[in-house]
């Protein structure tokens, strides 16, 4: 069979995961050699490993121990050794009291984005957002993103429902389905994304044709 032909996004972000996987041998900063290991898993990779430390701060106190840190390490799957993991815990961890801000260390991790892109994401999170809840649900994206020319929908083979849920589905994680994307989400999603564009010019165009913005 044929190989479907590559579109530019998927090439760009196959040559970010290589080029994050060849500067995983250089790096011996343990807060670079995470984000890295995230690149070199995709887009999607920085927004995974959000969604578990978000999961586990089951208090909503925003800090997690050592205990709960080397846990969301391994159940990220990241290849990252137990002293590794202690070096990037005490890195975060300033004061030494035994407990860090995960929200601190995700911002940290998360690729840099300009102003210029950072108020796009946020502009097409806000437009989904039609609620003003900071969460947008499958209800949020009807009226938003248009199912009509969606070749699935005109042939019958799913629903309106259907195929808003797929969209939905781009910012899940395995680990962590619920039907929903928080703002922070979504901007560790597109932070991966933004990672393997180069032009700003590219990137504008890319999410201003995704969400309709103007």
């Amino acid at each position: 069979m044929a190989n479907r032909p590559r579109t530019a996004s998927t090439r760009n972000e196959e040559e970010m995961m290589a080029a994050a996987r060849r500067k995983l041998t250089q790096t011996t900063d343990p807060v670079e050699k995470l984000r890295l290991l995230c690149l070199s898993r995709g887009a999607s990779g920085i927004m995974g490993m959000g969604k578990i430390f978000r999961r586990m701060d089951d208090d909503g106190s925003h800090s997690l121990n050592m205990e709960e840190f080397s846990k969301g390490i391994v159940e990220t799957g990241l290849d990252l050794s137990e002293e590794e993991a202690e070096k990037l815990f005490n890195a975060f961890d300033k004061d030494g009291g035994g407990s860090i801000n995960y929200e601190e260390f995700l911002v940290a991790i998360r690729p840099k984005m300009n102003e210029t892109r950072m108020k796009l994401v946020e502009m097409a999170f806000d437009k989904m957002d039609k609620s003003g809840d900071g969460v947008v649900t499958v209800d949020d994206l009807k009226g938003v993103y248009t199912v009509t020319k969606h070749p699935k929908f005109l042939s019958g083979e799913m629903t309106e429902d259907q195929i808003l849920l797929t969209v939905i589905k781009k910012f899940e994680n395995n680990t962590s389905v619920d039907g929903k994307i928080t703002k922070d989400e979504f901007c560790d999603y597109y932070a991966g994304v933004s990672a393997s564009v180069d032009q700003d010019a590219y990137f504008d165009l890319m999410m201003r044709n995704a969400w309709g913005i103007k």
